[in-house]
């Protein structure tokens, strides 16, 4: 998010994202590197250097990112090992197919959300006490954290 909030201005060093999101530099340097050799950020060497995304923010779709980071958008596997699943195994056939429409909604969800809209979602006051919202990044962190580790 930072290097979004930053678009069109300078390139971000690595210790300032940190300190922003607060993240261990190691684990950006993994995540940072996956964006890179995607193509959605790039790095600037030198006394100037840092990251900045290759695209605006709107054009970056979370689907997009997800993929990257993660794999499939859903923890059932993707869709067409669903679509599998739901021909070769009758006894399971409606389990699968809840999970290929659970899927198939955060797909499109991901795929119309762009960073854009995450910065200016952030960016909007919000009702929430503070504590709630530090449980919900630590959670977050560290489902993204241990995934990291598991690769």
């Amino acid at each position: 998010m930072t290097l979004a909030r930053r678009y069109g201005t300078e390139t971000v060093k690595i210790r300032d994202i940190a300190m922003d999101s607060d993240l261990p530099e190691k684990f950006l340097e993994l995540i940072l590197l996956e964006l890179k050799n995607a193509r959605i950020v790039e790095s600037v060497r030198g006394a100037k250097g840092g990251y900045r995304l290759r695209r605006a923010p709107a054009e970056i779709k979370l689907s997009e990112i997800i993929r990257l980071v993660d794999g499939p958008l859903a923890p059932f596997g993707d869709a067409d090992q669903l679509r599998s699943l739901i021909i070769t195994d009758p006894d399971h056939r409606a389990l699968y197919g809840v999970f290929l429409e659970v899927r198939d909604a955060a797909a499109r969800i991901l795929e119309s959300t762009s960073v854009a809209d995450i910065v200016g979602r952030a960016s909007k006051p919000q009702k929430r006490s503070r504590a709630k919202k530090k449980v919900k990044k630590d959670i977050l962190l560290s489902i993204v954290h241990s995934d990291l580790k598991s690769k």
